[in-house]
Order: structure tokens, then C-alpha cells, then sequence
């Protein structure tokens, strides 16, 4: 009978089209149908802020390097996760995210809660070469984001750009974002101050390799050092 049903659609072009479309507008209204009750489903959090410029460089290389295909940044509500990782994620915890970076594939630990459970020196050993802290990792290694300067004459224009797609940046972020950057790396800079003023008091400013030289009686990490320099 369905065969029947599907022979004679089939040499109805009209029929076809029509069966079409309300297939695809059940699909449609079930994509949709969830965005009215959005405000609902999706929980706040009151203390979420804007990415600051230097983390923005820093989720650009995570970007840059191919790190979110083994590291999938989501926690998901399965016992075994939380009590690994930590607190499931939510999904406004990604709202500032362009692109979201979600993903399904885990080969490496999720990071989406490994904040402060290392050191800044671990982090540091571990990206010059994972099996110095890590002895069975199998995580390329990066020794030159030692040794490559950063970026930041084109900071201003990523956070108009992000502003445009809607993350609420305003003039002062936009037009400070390149000192910013520096000086969240460099916490006895004169202007220091000015990056937790505009993210935040939450905002950690600090030598974040934890290796420390002294630039003009200004203690800089290595990463700002070479920035200054260039």
C-alpha cells in the first residue's frame, strides 16, 4: 500500500512538491519552534563578561592551531563527565563565542573547567612539549608560541567586528584593546588598571608564562617582552 502511495506521489508533480514542503516545514518548525521559549531554556549568568583582547588573541590561536578538534570544550549532563570535568556546560556560556567551538569529539581532556587547576609554568612546559608534564600524551608540541610575538595592532578591528555580530564591546574596549592586551600580561604597567576597569575586577592581570623580566623597571612577562620589543 505505501509503495502504491509512494509510486503515484512520485508521478505527481504538484503531489511531490507539495509532500515536500511539509516535510520540510515539520523540519523547520521543529528547528524553530524552541527559539520562542529561548529565554526560558537557556539559564543565566550573571557574572559572565566579555573576553578581554589577550584572551580573544589567545581562543584565536586555540582557533588557529586546530586545538578544538580534540578538545571539545563541552561538558556534557552524563554522571561520569560531571564528575570528571565538572558542572555540565551551559549553553550562555558560549554566547560571546563567534565561532561556537562546541564539538562532540574528545581525544584530550574537555577544558572547558581546567582553569586554574594548573599552574601558569605547567602550561607553559606543556605546550613546549606535552610529554615533559603529560608522559603518554600524544598532543603535538608548539615551541614556537615561545618565541613568536603576538599580534595586537589588529585587535581593535576584531572587536569591531565581533561588535557587529553583536558582543557588546564598547568605544573604550575597541579603542583600548591593544594596550589592553599588553598590560593584562604586564601587572605593573601604568595603565594596568584600565583593563580591569573596563572587564571587570574578576579579570586576572598577571606574568601569565611566569617567567618575568624587567623592561624599563616594568616587571613584563616574556610574551609582553617580546611585544614591546617589536
Amino acid at each position: 500500500m505505501a509503495e502504491l502511495f509512494h509510486r503515484k506521489l512520485e508521478r505527481s508533480a504538484i503531489g511531490f512538491v507539495l509532500a515536500i514542503i511539509a516535510a520540510a516545514s515539520v523540519g523547520g518548525l521543529v528547528e524553530i519552534a524552541p527559539l520562542f521559549t529561548i529565554d526560558e531554556t537557556v539559564e543565566e549568568a550573571p557574572d559572565m563578561r566579555l573576553y578581554t583582547p589577550l584572551e580573544l588573541a589567545g581562543r584565536n590561536i586555540y582557533v588557529r592551531e586546530g586545538c578544538y578538534a580534540c578538545h571539545s570544550q563541552m561538558i556534557r549532563t552524563l554522571q561520569d563527565e560531571v564528575e570528571r570535568y565538572g558542572p555540565y556546560s551551559l549553553a550562555v556560556e558560549s554566547k560571546y563565542d563567534h565561532p561556537m567551538l562546541w564539538g562532540s569529539k574528545r581525544t584530550g581532556p574537555d577544558l572547558a573547567r581546567v582553569g586554574g587547576k594548573y599552574s601558569d609554568f605547567w602550561h607553559v612546559a606543556h605546550l613546549t612539549n606535552p610529554r615533559d608534564v603529560v608522559p603518554d600524551s600524544n598532543m603535538p608540541a608548539y615551541p614556537w608560541l615561545a618565541r613568536t610575538p603576538l599580534r595586537l595592532a589588529d585587535l581593535p578591528l576584531h572587536l569591531k567586528a565581533l561588535r557587529a555580530a553583536g558582543v557588546p564591546y564598547t568605544d573604550a574596549m575597541i579603542e583600548n584593546a591593544s594596550v589592553d592586551a599588553f598590560d593584562q600580561a604586564t601587572p605593573e604597567s601604568s595603565t594596568s588598571s584600565g583593563i580591569t576597569e573596563r572587564y571587570g575586577e574578576e579579570t586576572q592581570v598577571r606574568v601569565f608564562d611566569d617567567v618575568a623580566t624587567v623592561n624599563g623597571g616594568v616587571k613584563v612577562g616574556h610574551w609582553a617582552a617580546q611585544n614591546q620589543a617589536g
